[in-house]
């Protein structure tokens, strides 16, 4: 059997998946661009390094005749839609390819008017996952190189969208890592679980990385910058590392996608991820709410009814 009809070992995806999907999303996007339906297509194209992706936005039928999807192919591309982005993108209406997590940061961003959806043309993935910190040397996904995030996604089939590229292969069953880990992080003393995070915490360098790829950080100016009045330290002290992570998971909670680009942006390792899950976790068991692929207009915690439980309140 030749390497390219080779399974990825333990993942069940062969690499000619890849190939399949790279294939749609170039005939589809060449048709948008020479149609006139966009000005631009948002996506991926061969990076520098063998088996890499970098984020592109090509806007003529040759470049997107080079736009690709593979393992590597893990940044969240609506990112560049956002208003902290702004001057990369030409006027008119905007092609984006998406994976599952990307279409649920797009959904939160449309419910919170930050984009339109008649502005866009979405182009989704049938996605059976990307790569983690770990690469696979050859460029296939294997179980021991396949995303935390991945493992159990929920999202792999795409909704509300103008086209889907790909067709979804079989998933073998993968151990959820970050499930097991969040519940050990759990069944820990509280006094042991806040020792844990100070300690993830104190290794902060106020980098401010998780910001910059996060879809949802999408302020032009943080509140975390000012310095008249000082919300929060901007050094890398314990303090105020401890602030600034505590207020970003809070200003994420029920509107975080599940991305994990802040996690994997981190040049500190702090699992960030898990803190965005933790809270996700509180939003589903509060308040029967959770991120998806749907626009909702407003989350439980931007809004007020007057039969919310106030028992909270002592």
């Amino acid at each position: 059997m030749n390497a390219k009809a080779q399974k990825a070992k333990g993942c069940g995806i062969e690499p000619a998946y890849y190939d399949a999907v790279t294939q749609a999303i170039r005939s589809e996007a060449v048709k948008v661009l020479k149609e006139g339906a966009v000005s631009a297509v948002i996506g991926y194209l061969p990076g520098r390094r063998k088996s890499a992706a970098v984020p592109a936005v090509v806007t003529t039928e040759e470049e997107a005749g080079r736009l690709i999807f593979s393992p590597a192919c893990v940044n969240n591309l609506s990112l560049y839609l956002t208003k902290a982005k702004k001057g990369i993108l030409p006027g008119g209406k905007i092609g984006i390819v998406a994976k599952g997590c990307d279409l649920r940061a797009l959904a939160g961003l449309m419910g919170e008017s930050q984009i339109k959806r008649d502005d866009l043309f979405i182009i989704g993935i049938n996605c059976a996952g990307v790569q983690g910190a770990v690469a696979a040397g050859n460029g296939q996904l294997t179980e021991a190189s396949i995303a935390k995030k991945c493992r159990e996604c929920t999202a792999h089939t795409p909704e509300g969208v103008d086209f889907v590229a790909g067709t979804l292969p079989h998933l073998d069953g993968l151990t959820p890592l970050e499930a097991e880990e969040l519940a050990r992080i759990e069944a820990m003393p509280q006094a042991e679980r806040w020792a844990y995070w100070k300690e993830q915490f104190s290794r902060c360098i106020r980098c401010m990385a998780c910001r910059q790829v996060c879809p949802f950080c999408y302020c032009e100016q943080c509140l975390c910058d000012k310095n008249r009045p000082q919300a929060v330290e901007s050094s890398p002290r314990p303090a105020g590392n401890t602030a600034w992570h505590i207020v970003r998971a809070m200003h994420l909670a029920g509107r975080c996608a599940g991305c994990a680009e802040c996690e994997r942006s981190c040049p500190m390792d702090i699992p960030l991820n898990l803190l965005n899950r933790r809270m996700a976790q509180e939003l589903k068991e509060l308040y029967d709410y959770e991120a998806s692929m749907a626009p909702q207009e407003k989350g439980p915690l931007n809004q007020y009814k007057e039969d919310d439980d106030q028992s909270f309140i002592k």
